[in-house]
């Protein structure tokens, strides 16, 4: 539209927002650039808007003056968008910034939470126990905003007993390209529901998510087993043992666990959600070649219980702030695990390649459970047969990824996936983004992605809400 921060469009955007204008900054304003909320510094996405609306009628608003100027937009609820999509992705949208939309309601009777998409994960959790002890599975990052985490899939410690996030919202509030409010559930505006179920970036924005809940649990344990400076084939038996343990036939769903690989080591740790007779039964130490390595916790604190070594050791290397990183995942049904000799590889190959970091990652999480129970056309989250997610991530100390470390985590994903059984075809989690993937939308959402498409050609024909992955219309 040439000129973007046109007087149109400011004029437009400020009346959306009530002629407030502490609710609407623009490309131009003084230190607009640093406001920019970028999460990987390796995409210096510049958007021409960031809006800061209260209501849903202000979202609304500002969705129609986008698309009456033929302007992207995109909402950010919280802050881990692996290449700033939640900016748009590309120079030029708007952007809806959900952060005063944090309204909490407990209905007692139905334990159904109604909770505004601006609450990030650690203010959910804290609200929920507050209002009767309640509590839903979500990620184990307090600083991801809901409005993303519980529209891509939403995983953590709880999954294998209560679903993923998404798998708890029973309805939701959403503006549409056309400006227009509705509200979607299993039993109105079903096409609507099914899409913000796993790809709500591409169709509208949710302002209001009613959500059930459960009984937080009141006791669990939780195991750490650290390795440092081991060998190749020390680290390969530790994770042969722990993909076999994870593979056994109806394993209890009480038992969440992951294992990290870093530079110098591994990391085994995870929550078993039951009694200490429970766990000792369980007899976890039996299955490695660890045992003197490890501590385990009994824990009485919901809050603890929700803790990740894993996550707890990124946050440290990055100090909880903006970074240049690359991330890739990994999908793994019962049917493609990795194979002994594939383990192998990869172990020879994290041991031998050159990494251009020393910052590197590579997390495999259990899944399984109740995450598989829906049918994989349930929602648009269709990854309802893994067992298992590999996420390989590396951080750059200084300035931008290098191409070495990007080679490096490529290298790793063809070396695992031409080690396993059948195609070496893999499924990617939608959240953790990867600009480099080539046919990204089969990846992150497999089978169902044709029924997106017709979908997004129905409600969003003009691709109003847009990113450089986001579900293109087809008819």
């Amino acid at each position: 539209m040439g000129i973007v921060h046109s007087s149109i469009v400011h004029d437009c955007l400020v009346a959306a927002v009530g002629n407030n204008s502490n609710l609407v900054t623009f490309k131009g304003d003084f230190l607009f650039d640093s406001n920019i909320p970028r999460y990987n510094l390796d995409f210096p996405v510049v958007p021409i808007a960031i809006t800061y609306p209260e209501t849903t009628e202000q979202v609304a608003e500002i969705v129609k003056c986008a698309a009456d100027n033929d302007i992207k937009v995109q909402a950010y609820s919280g802050g881990h968008s692996y290449a700033n999509y939640g900016l748009g992705g590309n120079d030029g949208a708007i952007v809806v910034h959900l952060k005063n939309m944090q309204h909490f309601s407990m209905d007692t009777k139905t334990q159904i939470a109604t909770v505004g998409p601006g609450t990030n994960i650690g203010d959910l959790q804290q609200r929920l126990y507050h209002a009767g002890r309640r509590a839903v599975a979500h990620g184990s990052c307090p600083q991801v905003g809901m409005g993303g985490h519980f529209t891509i899939g939403g995983l953590g410690p709880m999954s294998r007993e209560w679903g993923t996030a998404l798998d708890h919202i029973e309805e939701v509030e959403v503006v549409l390209a056309n400006s227009s409010v509705i509200r979607a559930s299993e039993t109105q505006h079903q096409d609507v529901f099914f899409a913000i179920k796993g790809a709500a970036s591409s169709f509208g924005i949710v302002t209001e998510f009613k959500i059930r809940t459960h009984q937080a649990p009141s006791e669990a344990i939780q195991y750490t087993y650290q390795v440092n400076l081991g060998d190749s084939i020390d680290l390969a038996r530790l994770f042969k043992d722990w993909q076999r343990l994870i593979m056994t036939k109806n394993l209890t769903r009480k038992f969440s666990s992951e294992l990290v690989l870093f530079e110098g080591g591994a990391l085994l740790s995870g929550v078993y959600f039951g009694s200490k007779e429970e766990f000792q039964g369980f007899r976890l130490e039996e299955h490695f070649p660890i045992k003197n390595h490890g501590t385990v916790a009994y824990l009485t604190d919901w809050f603890g219980m929700l803790t990740s070594q894993a996550e707890d050791m990124i946050m440290k290397t990055l100090g909880g702030i903006p970074a240049s990183f690359y991330a890739k995942s990994m999908s793994f049904t019962p049917d493609q695990f990795i194979l002994d000799e594939g383990v192998d590889a990869m172990f020879e190959y994290l041991h031998s390649s050159k990494k251009g970091t020393i910052a590197w990652f590579v997390i495999f999480d259990l899944e399984g459970g109740a995450t598989n129970d829906p049918a994989v056309d349930a929602t648009a989250y269709a990854h309802r047969n893994t067992f298992m997610w590999m996420q390989s991530y590396a951080i750059s100390l200084i300035g931008p990824v290098s191409s070495t470390t990007k080679s490096f985590l490529k290298g790793l994903t063809n070396v695992i996936s031409s080690s396993r059984p059948g195609s070496g075809s893999y499924g990617a989690y939608p959240g953790y983004v990867d600009p480099y993937m080539e046919k990204p939308q089969s990846a992150y959402w497999g089978p169902n992605l044709k029924r997106l498409q017709k979908i997004k050609a129905s409600v969003d024909p003009n691709d109003v809400f847009h990113n450089p992955q986001s579900v293109k219309g087809v008819i």
